[in-house]
């Protein structure tokens, strides 16, 4: 362990910020507040240019020639069946989030919207902006992050690490492995500080549903406190054994709860309007979703450029923090799928369960507050955190749905930490396979501690400005490792048919 110095030095930068964070959680807002607004202010267009790029680069790849090649050799298999593929991308790259802003975000944005005179038609506006949010875009950079890896990985036989590309493509050598390491290092701090924002909305996420369910109130921090001890403790204990399987299993079993959720929703909820309104996102998403790709607000009114920093610019530098887990998770499930089968399973099927999801919750919001006197924009305004629970208690079996969405986000964080905690460790070992339980042990730590950090802050746009600031710098990583994908395919041309 000591003797690995991008183990080190990658304990040591995490450590510091979180111990920073824990110090001085004001201070460290604050600079991360301003610097992101710098970065955001001054490179807007080249973020979105580059999410832009990589969905024009996907799709070119799934409809050249290029995409009848194999992640692996020319004859293998699949190692899963599409069923169950499709059902672990699932579990990767959505999770608490979902569970999270299904209601909150579209009713996030119409209450901005609705407060702008240049703004667009709110409603409606709102459910787009969410849909792009989450959807081809998002899964593009996750999608681009794991075809490089599986690609160099299954194809060429690389380690499962973002340098491996890099060191392949231009060689070993002095510079290129000194850039290789950077790479690597900027990976594992993207993932730790994205992983401890998802922990933070999470633990906020459950206190306001165990509040709900038991009729609580006035817990002030304690009750937090109480939610992140036991979440730690739920996900210290798998990573001394090997539970991958295990960890699967609850993925998947959190994703089947969302699922009933949703459906519970649509068939107890306002069926009719929330089938238009999802019926009405499907075309308002493909329609506008790839010019929208380039909209950078220019000549907006500054607060639409403040709204546009703050919820777009945002999410897409959090994917991109995300990306590397993301990546090396899909990875390891596709082996022996085409790069056509990849890309189309990982960008459309998610999309298609985002827009289902949003257009459900996002409608159920909707009609609460435009077509009932209850007060949920209020709730919007006062508590983001409470919103889906707060849907959830007007409708039928409150306390079995409540109780659920609960559970679920649970097992999404602790399964989300679990892995990630195995992926910075492999990523710190030279891309072991098995790392030591101690470098596990390390990681799931200061996962908590930065999750711990996040939590101190005390509200999500802290939380995002945060992630911002540790994955702004893998934006250029990222943009790498397509260069190196693109020079390598082209020694696969002649094999190509």
């Amino acid at each position: 362990m000591f003797a690995n110095p991008l183990l080190i030095v990658a304990l040591l930068t995490t450590g510091a910020i979180a111990v920073w964070g824990l110090v001085d959680t004001a201070g460290l807002a604050s600079l991360s507040g301003s610097l992101v607004h710098i970065q955001f202010t001054s490179r807007a267009w080249f973020i979105m240019l580059t999410v832009s790029f990589l969905l024009i680069v996907t799709i070119w790849l799934a409809l050249s020639r290029f995409g009848s090649l194999r992640l692996g050799r020319d004859d293998e298999e699949p190692e899963f069946s599409t069923i169950s593929w499709l059902t672990m991308l699932f579990s990767a790259g959505m999770g608490v989030g979902l569970l999270y802003w299904g209601a909150a975000e579209p009713l996030t944005h119409y209450l901005a919207l609705s407060d702008m005179e240049d703004a667009p038609p709110a409603a409606a506006s709102a459910l787009f902006l969410t849909l792009f949010h989450w959807g081809i875009h998002a899964w593009t950079i996750y999608a681009i992050t794991g075809l490089v890896i599986a690609f160099f990985g299954f194809r060429l036989g690389c380690p499962s690490l973002v340098s491996a590309p890099i060191r392949k493509v231009f060689g070993d050598r002095a510079v290129t492995n000194s850039v290789g390491w950077l790479c690597d290092l900027m990976a594992i701090v993207a993932v730790a500080i994205g992983l401890g924002g998802s922990i933070a909305m999470g633990v906020f996420q459950i206190k306001e549903g165990v509040e709900a369910l038991f009729g609580l109130s006035d817990t002030g921090s304690v009750l937090t406190y109480v939610i992140f001890g036991v979440l730690v403790l739920a996900y210290i204990l798998p990573l001394t054994v090997d539970l991958q399987k295990g960890m699967a299993v609850l993925s998947n079993t959190a994703m089947a709860i969302a699922g009933c959720l949703m459906v519970f929703i649509l068939l107890a909820g306002p069926t009719h309007y929330i089938m238009g309104g999802i019926t009405q996102s499907i075309g308002d998403y493909f329609g506008n979703v790839i010019t929208h790709g380039f909209r950078t607000f220019t000549f907006m009114d500054e607060r639409v450029e403040s709204w546009f920093q703050s919820w777009t610019l945002n999410y897409m530098v959090w994917w991109i923090a995300w990306a590397p887990f993301v990546g090396v998770f899909i990875a390891r499930i596709s082996r022996g799928r085409t790069i056509r089968e990849f890309l189309m399973g990982v960008v459309l099927v998610p999309t298609a369960f985002s827009i289902l999801w949003f257009g459900t919750f996002g409608s159920a919001g909707f009609y609460a507050a435009l077509r009932t006197d209850l007060p949920i924009l209020d709730v919007v305004r006062g508590n983001v955190s409470a919103v889906t629970f707060y849907v959830l208690d007007h409708m039928p079996l409150p306390t079995l749905t409540i109780a659920a969405v609960v559970g679920a986000a649970f097992l999404f964080i602790v399964t989300s930490v679990v892995s990630a905690a195995f992926v910075l460790s492999m990523f710190s070992t030279s891309g072991s396979l098995d790392p030591p339980v101690r470098v596990k042990l390390a990681w799931g730590g200061l996962l908590g501690a930065l999750g711990l950090v996040m939590i101190l802050s005390g509200n999500i746009d802290t939380v995002k400005s945060i992630i911002a600031l540790g994955a702004l710098p893998f934006v250029f990583v990222l943009l790498l490792l397509v260069v190196c994908f693109l020079k390598a395919l082209k020694a696969e041309r002649v094999t190509v048919s």
